[in-house]
């Protein structure tokens, strides 16, 4: 069985979605997109073949054609199923044949094209051995911005991932920490979000004292210990939308240190909320959480950007960072994420998705920013 988004979208929404690609390609001097399997797929037609392998799948969307799926002959059925799919033109190949030269027909042998991140290399360059004239630009380079305002049904989706795993942070407290190792925790936070409905679990970080000091550690096999902070960070897709959140628990109660840096990450964390407003840069965003950590004397402990987008995949554009001028828009939905890991002793990261709505900012996950104590 093929995967796909939910039934929440119809053929209309994705060609909707191609129309405002193919018209985003044009404005940026692009002769059109060649989209392989992946999130960029997903996102304009309902498509992910059952398998990824070494035979080429491409979405062709070029100004004033109709959209051409290139698939192979024993894929195609499945392809014609997807949701999206009813109003493409579906081209197969059978293996022996080239489907470089059947794609290079629906090319301009002369034309710069956008082209999906993932794409496997042997397909990059076998349309470039096919048409030489060519020339590709990332799509993240190329149109970072292309499925970064969401509408009114992924806002839905997103904000009931957001939901699932808030109710997993609910769960998880009640657990023991002390005495279990790392990886029990995340074993137990990757069953929660998938009883609360998550298809896909992408991580589940669990950094206990030093540990979490690495903002990616993910989970390891340290016994937690009384005393520990531990940083829990985790999500994954639910229903083709992703989730994301981190809160920091301590086991016991915390020194008087501990709960002081705790309360700095989460005043940063308000403060990088409260800079979400249409038409404020990302840039703000990180500024406004980082100034707090800084003025608190953490600065140089803050070691990552404040934010990523999120969507049809957990991290994609845009990006809370210094230097990113990209205005916020409503629609558009990112975490807000800052953090202060001190080397050797703990960290500490409180993690909210957001979105931009028309006056401001709306939070997906709602659950307490306080510290929390676990056993």
């Amino acid at each position: 069985m093929t995967g796909s988004t939910p039934a929440t979208f119809t053929a209309a929404d994705y060609r909707a979605r191609r129309e405002r690609a193919v018209r985003s390609a044009a404005d940026a001097g692009l002769a059109g997109l060649l989209v392989t399997p992946g999130p960029d797929m997903v996102w304009l037609t309902g498509y992910t073949p059952t398998a990824v392998t070494e035979r080429l799948t491409l979405l062709v969307l070029v100004p004033a054609h109709d959209p051409v799926l290139v698939v192979p002959a024993l894929e195609a059925r499945d392809a014609e199923h997807a949701a999206g799919a009813s109003e493409l033109s579906l081209r197969d190949w059978t293996d022996g044949k080239d489907p470089y030269a059947l794609t290079a027909a629906l090319l301009d042998g002369h034309g710069r094209y956008g082209i999906s991140d993932n794409t496997w290399a042997m397909h990059l360059l076998g349309l470039q051995r096919t048409l030489p004239g060519t020339s590709y630009a990332s799509l993240t380079d190329a149109l970072p911005m292309l499925r970064a305002v969401k509408d009114a049904a992924e806002l839905e989706l997103l904000a009931a991932a957001g939901a699932a795993a808030d109710a997993t942070f609910e769960e998880i407290r009640k657990v023991p920490f002390a005495g279990r190792r790392e990886s029990d925790v995340g074993h137990d936070l990757a069953g929660l979000l998938r009883r609360f409905g998550h298809s896909q679990v992408d991580f589940t970080i669990v950094g206990s004292g030093p540990n979490g000091a690495n903002p990616h550690h993910e989970v390891g096999d340290r016994v937690i210990q009384h005393g520990d902070m531990v940083v829990l960070d985790f999500g994954g897709l639910k229903d083709g939308y992703g989730s994301d959140t981190t809160r920091t628990v301590h086991v016991g109660e915390p020194t008087e240190e501990e709960r002081r840096v705790h309360d700095v990450v989460r005043e940063a964390q308000e403060a990088g909320y409260r800079a979400v407003r249409p038409g404020a840069a990302c840039q703000d965003v990180d500024r406004a959480a980082r100034a707090v950590i800084t003025e608190a004397g953490y600065g140089e402990y803050f070691i990552h950007r404040t934010g990523h987008g999120i969507g049809v995949t957990t991290h994609e554009p845009p990006y809370m960072i210094e230097g990113e001028e990209q205005p916020l828009v409503p629609g558009m939905c990112f975490s807000v994420e800052p953090g202060i890991y001190l080397p050797g002793r703990f960290g500490v990261r409180i993690e909210d998705i957001v979105t931009v709505t028309a006056d401001g900012g709306r939070r997906f996950n709602t659950t307490t920013r306080d510290m929390v104590i676990v056993d």
